[in-house]
């Protein structure tokens, strides 16, 4: 390992296992039940995920990369920053893009990415100590939910949040978050955020629902989840994939859907699930947004948008926003 990399270590080593057991106790006893959609990610998970980026209906990530490729290098001028922190591993083509335009501008000290898996972390930041010969990457490993674990980075920050992942929060949640970020972050700093929009509805059911059915395979992944790590059984071809636009809450939402009645058990939570055929279980809720309403909220949690971006189509926005002053 490079001495330009380091990584902290800040959960426990238990973390995943007990938050897992956390979340399925209380999501799959609540009625609607639910599953957090993190868990999503395991390695089989996060291929199948790449695979749907790529996929002819899934637009998020190329107009987003569309937005990036012509707008980091106003980013990089507008913040000046010394330092990109980024939440969530996200995509290295994404994250490139901006280390190149802040590297061009002359800025760029240190990438701060944070993130509940150090491997992810250890081999992204080999490959940009490679390709980055004056880069300093400070990992960390944590729970930027319940930890957001900014340390003495070089000011100016930048503090990416991409792909619209801040639509698997509901309302509550996204205030506890731009809550926690203010904290976080100094008058010099500025936050990057990605945000899916509204839009035609069959085009975000496609979106979620594609005709290759790795949306599905992705969805049903979690259940193998829960059969490997608690010692559940779930048979997967019970469920069928189901996507679905909640209109009230401008959302899109994903579930599992049992195909009959059933029962499933999961003895490491001591948790025994009966199904009635047509019954749910959301994994994923996907909020898109309005310019309007996403800045007062912005506002609200204590952030100005000072910049806001669209791709060519209008279909995903990139905002810049600063900590009011």
């Amino acid at each position: 390992m490079t001495n330009r990399l380091t990584i902290d270590l800040r959960l426990p080593q238990d973390h995943l296992a007990t938050t897992l057991r956390a979340d399925v106790l209380h999501g799959l006893s609540a009625a609607p039940r639910t599953l957090p959609s993190k868990w999503f990610y395991d390695a089989h998970g996060s291929e199948l995920f790449e695979q749907i980026t790529r996929l002819p209906e899934y637009y998020p990530t190329r107009a987003e990369q569309e937005i990036l490729t012509r707008r980091a290098p106003e980013i990089a001028a507008l913040t000046r920053a010394r330092t990109l922190v980024e939440l969530g591993s996200g995509s290295s083509r994404k994250t490139r893009l901006i280390l190149d335009a802040l590297t061009t501008a002359g800025t760029l000290q240190r990438y701060a990415p944070l993130d509940v898996s150090g491997s992810a972390l250890a081999e992204a930041g080999e490959a940009l100590c490679l390709d980055y010969p004056d880069l300093r990457v400070a990992a960390t490993v944590t729970d930027f939910e319940q930890d957001l674990a900014l340390g003495d980075e070089p000011g100016p920050r930048l503090l990416a949040f991409l792909g619209s992942t801040i639509g698997n929060l509901n309302p509550a949640q996204r205030q506890s978050f731009y809550a926690t970020l203010r904290h976080a972050l100094s008058g010099d700093d500025a936050l990057l955020l990605g945000a899916d929009l509204v839009k035609d509805t069959d085009v975000l059911v496609r979106a979620y629902d594609d005709g290759q059915g790795v949306t599905a395979a992705f969805n049903k992944n979690v259940l193998n989840v829960l059969n490997r790590e608690l010692d559940a059984d779930f048979d997967p071809a019970a469920f069928d994939h189901v996507a679905v636009w909640n209109d009230a809450e401008e959302r899109i939402e994903m579930h599992l859907r049992s195909r009959c009645a059933q029962t499933v058990k999961i003895p490491a939570v001591d948790l025994v699930l009966d199904l009635g055929a047509g019954e749910s279980l959301r994994t994923e809720i996907s909020t898109k947004f309005r310019r309007e309403a996403l800045t007062a909220e912005l506002a609200t949690g204590g952030f100005t948008v000072s910049h806001w971006w669209t791709d060519r189509a209008a279909r995903f926005a990139l905002l810049l926003a600063v900590p009011t002053r």
